[in-house]
């Protein structure tokens, strides 16, 4: 049996600025989620784990999504070659609008 490869996660420093507008009591599952989705297999296809149709300005090639009503969106690519998985932006999903950090944006 062929042993699961171990991706680092690395937050972009942007990310802290993503979290700001987010209410605290939600870190812990913020970082749980990205770590369980992400440490194994990032690029693998999921219900909530899609490579993104269309380039986003801050280069992102996949999204996830989860936390009540799947209301969180982490945007992150993925380095096979250092077995490394960026993760470039976080966001809140309000109604059908977007936030990062404090800014909507369109995916």
């Amino acid at each position: 049996m062929t042993a699961k490869k171990y991706f680092d996660i690395i937050y972009a420093p942007l990310t802290k600025d993503n979290l700001k507008v987010i209410d605290r009591k939600y870190f812990t599952l913020i970082r749980e989620a990205i770590k369980e989705q992400l440490q194994f297999e990032p690029d693998v296809e999921t219900k909530n784990r899609k490579p993104l149709k269309r380039p986003v300005d801050f280069g992102a090639d996949w999204e996830i999504r989860f936390g009540p009503n799947n209301m969180f969106r982490v945007f992150y690519e993925t380095k096979h070659s250092i077995n490394e998985v960026d993760i470039l932006a976080i966001g809140v999903k309000k109604g059908n609008k977007l936030y990062i950090g404090s800014k909507e944006v369109s995916i």
